[in-house]
Order: C-alpha cells, then sequence, then structure tokens
C-alpha cells in the first residue's frame, strides 16, 4: 500500500512506451558491447574498458527493466532478453530477478538479501563484492519456483559455455570479455544497491540523484526512490516522475546518492524519515478526528 502522501501523485500516464523507446530500450547495451570487443580486437584497452563499463550498465538497466516488465515487449520476448544478458554479463538474471523482486517486497528488510548489502560500510561493501554476486544468485536459485530454477539452471549452462569456450579458444576477445566481466560483477553490490540505499531504512529505503550529467551516464538507473515507490513506471519515464515528486512529495527524493555534487542548502537538514514520520502523524490524527 503506496503512503497516503503519493495519492495525488499522477503516474498511470507513464507506463505507456512508444515504439522508439521500446526499441531504444531493446538494443541500448548492444552498439556498447561491439565496440568493447572491437576495441579489445585492436588492443585499444583504455576505450574497451570504457566502453565495457557503459555496456555493463546499460545491461544492468536492461535487465532491471526485464524484471519489472517494463522494457515494452511480452513475456517471451522479455525471457529471452534475460538469457542473451545472461550470456554476455556472465550472472544468471533469472536468478537475480527472483531475488530483486523480493528486494521490493521487503525492502531492507530481514529477507532483504540485496538491499541489505547496504548496511555495511563502504569498504566492505566493495572488498565483497564477489560475496555477494554469489549470495544473491544463490538466493534466487534456492528460493524461486521450480520453473525459475530450471531457467536460472539453463543461464548458469550458458555462461559455463561461453567461459570454457573463451579458455579453450583462448580467443583475446573473449579472454578479456569473461575477465571483465567477473570484476564487473563483484563491483554491483557497491555501485547498484550500496550506493542507492545506504543510510536508509524501512521507510526511507532509497536515495534519488538530480544531476544531469550522473544520470545521463547511468541511464536514469539512479532514480531509484521514484523506482520503489512506482516500479511500474518504465526506466524511460523515471526523470518526469522524479519531477512530479519533486514538485508534490519532496519528502521522498531529499537523499542524493551522489551528496557532493548537491548544492549547499539545496536540501533540509531534517532527515527524509522523520519527514516521513511526521506525515504518518498527521494521517493518524486526521483519522482520529
Amino acid at each position: 500500500m503506496r503512503h497516503p502522501s503519493l495519492a495525488n501523485i499522477e503516474w498511470q500516464d507513464l507506463r505507456q512506451l512508444s515504439l522508439s523507446e521500446t526499441v531504444y530500450n531493446i538494443f541500448l547495451s548492444l552498439p556498447l558491447l561491439l565496440l568493447s570487443w572491437w576495441s579489445a580486437w585492436q588492443g585499444w584497452w583504455l576505450l574497451a574498458l570504457v566502453a565495457t563499463f557503459f555496456f555493463f550498465t546499460a545491461a544492468l538497466r536492461q535487465a532491471h527493466d526485464c524484471y519489472h516488465r517494463t522494457l515494452g515487449v511480452g513475456r517471451l520476448a522479455t525471457e529471452l532478453m534475460l538469457f542473451l544478458l545472461s550470456i554476455t554479463m556472465l550472472c544468471s538474471t533469472h536468478a537475480i530477478r527472483h531475488t530483486h523482486l523480493n528486494h521490493h517486497r521487503d525492502p531492507l528488510g530481514d529477507s532483504d538479501v540485496e538491499g541489505n548489502w547496504a548496511r555495511l560500510p563502504w569498504y566492505q561493501a566493495i572488498l565483497g563484492g564477489g560475496i555477494f554476486s554469489i549470495a544473491i544468485q544463490w538466493f534466487g536459485l534456492t528460493h524461486g519456483s521450480r520453473r525459475n530454477r530450471i531457467l536460472v539452471a539453463c543461464d548458469m549452462f550458458l555462461i559455463f559455455a561461453v567461459i570454457a569456450t573463451a579458455f579453450i579458444t583462448m580467443h583475446p576477445v573473449l579472454i578479456y570479455h569473461v575477465l571483465v566481466m567477473i570484476l564487473a560483477n563483484t563491483m554491483v553490490g557497491f555501485f547498484a544497491v550500496w550506493s542507492v540505499h545506504h543510510g536508509c531504512d524501512d521507510v526511507a529505503y532509497a536515495r534519488s540523484e538530480r544531476h544531469p550529467l550522473i544520470n545521463l551516464l547511468t541511464f536514469n538507473l539512479l532514480y531509484h526512490i521514484e523506482h520503489h515507490l512506482f516500479p511500474a513506471v518504465p526506466t524511460n519515464h523515471l526523470p518526469i516522475l522524479a519531477k512530479r515528486l519533486d514538485a508534490a512529495a519532496p519528502q521522498w527524493t531529499q537523499q542524493p546518492v551522489i551528496p557532493f555534487l548537491v548544492p549547499v542548502n539545496k536540501y533540509p537538514v531534517v532527515h527524509m524519515t522523520e519527514k516521513v514520520n511526521s506525515l504518518n502523524t498527521e494521517v493518524s490524527l486526521i483519522k482520529e478526528s
């Protein structure tokens, strides 16, 4: 149930995607993947690493949209996209889908294997990234339905096939891709979870970024409280939703992801949870009267 302060936020009109937006969502990471492979083949390692970073970030967005069925395609195409992303990202997106949806059901709660990574100090969240990657996929495998376990098993088979092919052929581009994807997966816990949930609680459980360049470079993934409050809104339209929240319910959007980029006195000193709790009190008083 949504908080009463969100009752007047218009969001249903944001669910619909145009054809161009759907095409964009489907092919978002492909040019970056091809650029990273081509650069690695040419031996241009710095360009390859930059392209790989943006490929992985774009792929994270695509997988995330698949988890919430907001990519703009049907069920079968969504499952196919998850298989393709599992192969290229070298992680089971079907396993992570189960863990992530559980994260939405119980954000920062006792059962939230994903979100509770944000309770760690930043250096532990970075150093333990490999453990995080294994933990979220293991949770998705062991707690999912029989159908989901079969999908995860297929993911794992395909991932193993890619890694085996890389080391059997010793193809430099494949070896490069496998190694950087392993590294990228160890950083997901910090960049995709810790950065948007640290310092939060089960009332105000996510942060949101407003710096336009940062949001451009991260493909709008850091509009995170907006996503949690309205998960049916596609990532394409989160900037519009953010403006509506800022205007009608700013108490939800006052914890930035990158605080040092926020101008001084941009936000009041009062913590967002205190503001939300004050709203709860007001609602209770109205009901009592």
